[in-house]
């Protein structure tokens, strides 16, 4: 079964960056367009950003020019490299399919102080 394991996350002042890693088991993962969705509390999960196999990238509106999303096919790797962040970036990141059809991992804490 293919398993999704996000790491990366931490706490960091208002302005700062992380960068972020989802490790995917999967033969497949090449051919799979794979997105990051972020959950804070009493809200919904929401995509946040998705790249195809072909390496297109799509961004909600309110990270772009400030976070990029990108992959690594031979480490079965996905990126979400975040600049410029702020307090309402602070949320759970998760890493799916944009089908969201494969099991959710355990996700990576991302807190942005003011």
């Amino acid at each position: 079964q293919v398993q999704l394991v996000e790491s990366g996350g931490g706490l960091v002042q208002a302005g700062g960056s992380l960068r972020l890693s989802c490790a995917a088991s999967g033969s497949i993962f090449s051919v799979w367009t794979m997105a990051w969705y972020r959950q804070a509390p009493g809200t919904q999960r929401e995509l946040v950003a998705y790249i195809t196999r072909g390496e297109n990238t799509i961004y909600t509106d309110s990270v772009k020019g400030r976070f990029t999303i990108s992959r690594d096919n031979a480490k079965k790797t996905m990126y979400l490299q975040m600049n410029s962040l702020k307090p309402e970036d602070t949320a759970v990141y998760y890493c799916n399919l944009i089908s969201r059809e494969l099991p959710w991992g355990q996700g990576t804490q991302v807190t942005v102080s003011s």
